[in-house]
């Protein structure tokens, strides 16, 4: 990757870019409640959602996909088995898949289910603070003030994702993605963003359509978090409250370019 700290921005325009030439689809196994607004965020960015669970359909649907989302907000019995089909479509085939292992933090089941698919090797695992603390059974330290933000120290986040050779998008009030040797840290974001379902489901979804079009997955995370931040501070000048927050969110990274990026880009 071209120097991140710097150039970040830039090539992330160019990302946003590929995706809005390409139309790459992307297949989603994610929350209920957030099929609708994911399904939207990903035409709004320029990607093509499919959210089929079908276990006959599935296996088709992920082969003929460009990348995969795996997330666990539902977790039923249907959609853990579909979520193997589909893992085990997407290694075959050669696709790129996320996981967002969604509240794991609260039910053992749901963490254990994670960590057997932590070791299928997702090409990035997005989640929070108290997410990773769950998958990767060790503490997260605080580490150095970086401008209004302190994110987690990066050798907890450099040590899983070396392990489980995958790139961590660590999101919260700082985002801090690492990949076992390189690290990047993104301060973009508006509180409001915390405020809103399936807020956090359609950014794992946006990093999925970047890897569709970027082949290195750090590069890929780094950019996704970034465009989903800017496009979160423009959607909240612009809101009322929540609910406004919510369809300005679509609009703003509908109509997000490389001005906006390299005005508000907040990359250490």
């Amino acid at each position: 990757m071209r120097s991140p700290r710097s150039e970040l921005p830039q090539i992330t325009a160019e990302i946003l870019d590929r995706l809005r030439q390409r139309r790459p689809r992307v297949h989603c196994l994610t929350n209920a409640v957030a099929q609708t607004y994911t399904a939207n965020m990903l035409l709004a960015a320029g990607a093509v959602p499919s959210m089929t669970i079908a276990a006959a359909e599935i296996g088709g649907f992920v082969a003929r996909a460009d990348a995969l989302l795996i997330n666990l907000g539902t977790f039923d019995a249907q959609r853990r088995a579909a979520a193997l089909k589909a893992i085990a479509a997407a290694r075959q085939a050669g696709k790129p898949w996320v996981l967002d292992p969604v509240f794991i933090d609260r039910s053992k089941p749901r963490a254990a289910f994670a960590r057997a698919l932590v070791a299928k090797r997702p090409s990035a695992v997005r989640l929070n603070a108290a997410e990773f603390e769950a998958l990767a059974g060790e503490k997260l330290a605080l580490g150095p003030a970086n401008g209004r933000t302190r994110g987690a120290d990066p050798g907890a986040l450099a040590r899983f994702a070396a392990k489980r050779r995958t790139v961590v998008g660590l999101t919260g009030a700082r985002d801090d993605v690492h990949d076992g040797s390189r690290l990047i840290a993104i301060a973009n974001g508006d509180p409001l963003m915390a405020k809103v379902t399936a807020m956090g489901c359609a950014g794992s979804a946006l990093v999925a359509a970047c890897l569709a079009v970027e082949p290195d997955a750090f590069t890929a995370t780094a950019a996704a978090l970034l465009a989903f931040g800017v496009a979160g501070e423009i959607a909240a000048s612009r809101a009322r409250g929540p609910g406004s927050f919510a369809i300005e969110m679509i609009d703003a990274l509908h109509k997000l370019d490389r001005d906006a990026l390299m005005a508000r880009a907040k990359v250490s």
